[in-house]
């Protein structure tokens, strides 16, 4: 079995090097690592052709169209592997993390992803602690739990991965793209679960373990996503919302995407409020909360126009469906 690791990067080289630092020191090497960056980006450029010592064959990508998902597209479509990983070039994987990757996915050939928790960490300390016990998935009205960055105890079967630590079956993918209608410049917050939710609905097992670890530094963002930077953007607010929207109404039952949108509306999130969480936090956050609202619903309406006015072209094999590979 041989596994390719892409990494995306955009104007992080020092975090960039640390990240391929720690995929030197894996206790499973990786077949092929390939670093996915932009034309403008001459810095990486620079590191990168520097790295020419690493105990894997290293590949530059280069794009010069925004985004993660162009990037991830065009990374993952150059892959080699059987199975296909990627994490954050701010993140920095714990030294059995292909070792246990691989390990699940020569387990059971069901298995479609596997993933872990990123250890989240400001500066020398963990930037927030707690004992979830849900972690990566979507309710049956549609709300999402996230939660990877907490995650403790056995692993269990999820919906949705977390892109800074995740790894796919290249057969259980075949014909799947990241969905290029994901909105943002920048990290396009939610294309996994746009990636994850159609294995699941087809019946593909996705594996996470807190056990498959990397550390995971958040480091500044060039785009106009800042929100988990601590800093509203109603453009990125809604760019969430449009993409969340987007995702679920594909992934839900016919009643399912009614009973969704009423909630949406009605109740939502703290991220992303309806009409309850405004008037649960206008006392303490009053025009924020009021801007945050407003974002949410520009970004669902956006989203149920993108679902009805496109057609993902996708097709996801069932398990079982597909050549088992004879690589070593």
């Amino acid at each position: 079995m041989k596994i390719s690791v892409v990494i995306p990067t955009y104007l992080r080289p020092n975090d960039l090097a640390r990240c391929l630092q720690a995929l030197c020191n894996q206790t499973r090497l990786p077949d092929e690592v390939l670093v996915v960056i932009r034309d403008t980006d001459v810095e990486t450029k620079t590191l990168l052709e520097s790295f020419n010592l690493t105990p894997f064959p290293l590949q530059t990508i280069i794009v010069n169209v925004p985004g993660v998902v162009a990037a991830m597209n065009v990374g993952w479509d150059k892959t080699q592997g059987d199975i296909i990983v990627s994490t954050d070039d701010d993140a920095a994987p714990h030294s059995d993390w292909l070792a246990k990757i691989e390990t699940y996915f020569l387990s059971d050939q069901q298995i479609a992803g596997v993933g872990g928790r990123d250890w989240q960490y400001q500066g020398s300390h963990l930037k927030e602690e707690g004992t979830p016990r849900t972690v990566g998935k979507v309710q049956w009205f549609g709300r999402v739990i996230g939660n990877h960055h907490l995650g403790t105890g056995k692993a269990r079967e999820v919906d949705v991965l977390k892109g800074v630590n995740m790894g796919f079956r290249r057969a259980a993918i075949q014909g799947l793209h990241f969905d290029e209608r994901m909105r943002g410049m920048g990290a396009q917050v939610n294309f996994e679960m746009a990636f994850a939710l159609p294995l699941r609905r087809r019946g593909w097992k996705i594996i996470y373990d807190p056990s498959v670890a990397v550390d995971h530094y958040p480091a500044q963002r060039f785009d106009e996503d800042q929100i988990h930077r601590g800093q509203f953007s109603a453009i990125a607010l809604s760019n969430i919302a449009h993409n969340e929207t987007l995702a679920l109404l594909e992934y839900l039952s016919p009643i399912q995407r009614i009973i969704f949108l009423i909630w949406a509306v009605v109740i939502g999130t703290r991220e992303c409020p309806g009409l309850v969480q405004v008037l649960r936090f206008l006392p303490s956050r009053r025009f924020l909360i009021v801007r945050k609202w407003l974002a949410t619903i520009n970004g669902r309406w956006q989203g149920i126009q993108s679902w009805l006015h496109s057609e993902r072209a996708a097709v996801v094999p069932p398990p079982g469906v597909f050549e088992h590979s004879n690589s070593a």
